[in-house]
């Protein structure tokens, strides 16, 4: 049998890449998962890959919905519980990073960008506690990014987010501490996926290429090199561990982040990003 058996889990955002294989890692140790996303074929999908892996008699669901809703996450939650003993969620859902000055980001925009980076992981954390503290407690673990704790110039919308979503993580574990839930975060670097974004920072050679200098491990990463951290702080190997943010990205942060000014200049426009650089604004 599985570490995991007898156990449920939430997977938010697991029709991406990074989704996809956090819930393999969890039901290939005997978990059952629900997965949810936006997209009902893309979570079936997902759902096939995850299955193929997956222990004997761990069931795979798919739950359809917002992760920023409050009723579709309570739903999830209640599909999860349905299965076993919830115990785990993963809130994977963010957004990609916003690339332009200070001075050049649109007011909603940057408000958008942090809002995503926080709210699903406060919904998540919100509604698996009463089911988690109801049969002894479980794990949470959101998902940030190294731009949580390293200063990316023309990302700040993005930054702040994920600054934000790890106070998040260390207020909810002291406060949770006592009903044995314990709430952690991965901070992933660059992880190549389907998505759009991803697939456009990484068709980008000269790009990737500073990506790699600033990284001593020399190269960008993969879903299945975070997965296993999440693994770690899902299950209860870290049964004595809360409150905190662990960096999986190649070793990014003993360096700095590479200098995307470029990428900025081509999305605002010359003119746009030029005014910002010299404090004004356009």
């Amino acid at each position: 049998m599985g570490v995991l058996t007898g156990m449920s889990a939430l997977v938010t955002g697991a029709g991406g890449g990074l989704g996809g294989a956090a819930a393999t890692c969890l039901a290939r140790d005997g978990a059952s998962v629900v997965l949810m996303g936006r997209t009902l074929e893309t979570l079936e999908r997902a759902r096939g890959v995850v299955s193929a892996e997956a222990e004997a008699g761990a069931v795979i669901t798919c739950v359809s919905g917002d992760a920023t809703n409050a009723e579709d996450v309570q739903r999830a939650v209640a599909a999860a519980a349905e299965l076993g003993r919830y115990a785990i969620c993963v809130s994977v859902v963010g957004g990609a990073a916003n690339i332009a000055p200070l001075l050049a980001y649109d007011d909603d925009r940057f408000i958008d960008d942090t809002q995503r980076q926080i709210v699903p992981a406060f919904m998540a954390i919100k509604y698996s506690v009463p089911a988690m503290a109801a049969g002894g407690g479980g794990s949470i673990v959101c998902i940030s990014s190294d731009a949580g704790t390293m200063v990316w110039p023309n990302m700040a919308g993005y930054c702040a987010g994920k600054a934000g979503l790890e106070a998040l993580v260390r207020v909810a574990a002291d406060e949770l501490g006592h009903l044995q839930v314990r709430v952690n975060a991965v901070r992933p670097g660059l992880v190549k996926t389907d998505s759009v974004n991803s697939r456009r920072i990484h068709a980008n050679e000269p790009l990737m290429e500073r990506f790699r200098i600033e990284k001593p491990l020399g190269r960008t990463g993969t879903p299945e090199d975070v997965a296993p951290a999440i693994r770690y702080l899902a299950g209860p190997e870290s049964s004595w561990v809360t409150g905190q943010s662990f960096a999986v990205e190649g070793g990014n942060e003993l360096r700095k982040a590479p200098d995307m000014s470029d990428i900025a200049r081509e999305r605002v426009g010359p003119d746009v990003f030029d005014a910002a650089m010299n404090g004004r604004i356009l």
